[in-house]
């Protein structure tokens, strides 16, 4: 038997409101975990998924962790291969990175048992090649913070250059996930090509008030700022009583609330747990009295990132 390990990596809330594609945290749960084993033999094999109800393919080439562990192997001289058990533990298609949570979970494992030839930042673009694979496009604002955790800035594509950016002790996340599915190939195939001007200057000033707000820990800007007038107006029409959770959530004390990836969950971002909680209590109401059963977790900014499980 060859060396063996468990990782857990953790869901991401990507976007943020005005940062489509470049920005993301990662948030302490959900998340996906793999067993990962060497052996003797060349490739990756995925021996099996649970979790997932079977829609997850177990074929290397399609599946986005056997993916991102076959890219890091081609840049070291690791002549082996590597033996997969993905185990699924939230749920697909929800807008929290499931795909980039299992591309993360086995790129560090990958990573760790060839003793660390990487780093966190350096594992990022082999992660991104299973994003590829999940939606057509090889973003990096789910697999950024899901490797390095935290909250990160993804300045620039080409070349890549990920920011990480300091954020409030005290500043909480609520998400609720209602049991809806939203592909993300749908959601950015839906998207407009062309945005007036007036929408991107107004875009780009809530980037930078949202990053300054985080760094001076200023509630009220981050607040203002969390407003998005390009990604939003579009993908809300695919999530029943968005503005309705939106509006409530507000109320409650939330200092922003958007869609969470491509969607349906949504994330709200508050300044204290009570706030978050109550936030949470708010939203499975709004969903539950229409029919539809959800899922809620509150969090801080994750900063660990991938984690072994002992």
């Amino acid at each position: 038997m060859g060396k063996k390990i468990k990782v857990f990596a953790p869901a991401t809330v990507a976007n943020v409101a005005c940062g489509y594609d470049v920005l993301g945290f990662a948030i302490d749960s959900p998340g996906d975990e793999v067993v990962v084993e060497l052996k003797d033999e060349p490739g990756v094999e995925i021996v099996a998924i649970t979790g997932d109800g079977g829609k997850l393919p177990t074929d290397t080439a399609s599946n986005t962790a056997g993916v991102a562990m076959q890219q890091l192997i081609k840049k070291t001289d690791y002549e082996g291969g590597a033996k997969v058990w993905l185990h699924k533990k939230m749920p697909l298609g929800s807008g929290l990175g499931s795909s980039a949570a299992s591309s993360a979970a086995g790129a560090f494992a990958m990573n760790e048992l060839l003793d660390k030839p990487f780093t966190s930042a350096e594992l990022v673009p082999f992660a991104m090649e299973g994003e590829r694979l999940a939606c057509g496009a090889a973003h990096a604002d789910n697999v950024a913070p899901a490797l390095m955790g935290g909250f990160v800035l993804i300045r620039s594509y080409a070349p890549l250059d990920i920011v990480p950016i300091d954020t409030p002790e005290s500043l909480y996340c609520t998400v609720i996930h209602p049991q809806i599915e939203v592909a993300t190939k749908d959601a950015r195939q839906i998207l407009k090509k062309d945005i007036p001007l007036t929408d991107a200057v107004t875009q780009w000033g809530n980037v930078a008030g949202l990053i300054a707000g985080l760094y001076r820990k200023d509630y009220g800007l981050i607040s203002r700022s969390l407003q998005d007038v390009v990604i939003e107006p579009v993908r809300s029409l695919l999530i029943p009583s968005f503005g309705e959770i939106k509006a409530a959530s507000l109320k409650a004390g939330a200092l922003g609330c958007g869609i969470s990836g491509s969607g349906p969950s949504i994330f709200s971002l508050c300044q204290h747990k009570e706030i978050a909680l109550e936030i949470a209590h708010i939203q499975a109401k709004i969903f539950a009295d229409m029919g539809v059963t959800s899922e809620t977790y509150t969090s801080v900014i994750n900063q660990n990132g991938p984690i072994v499980i002992k």
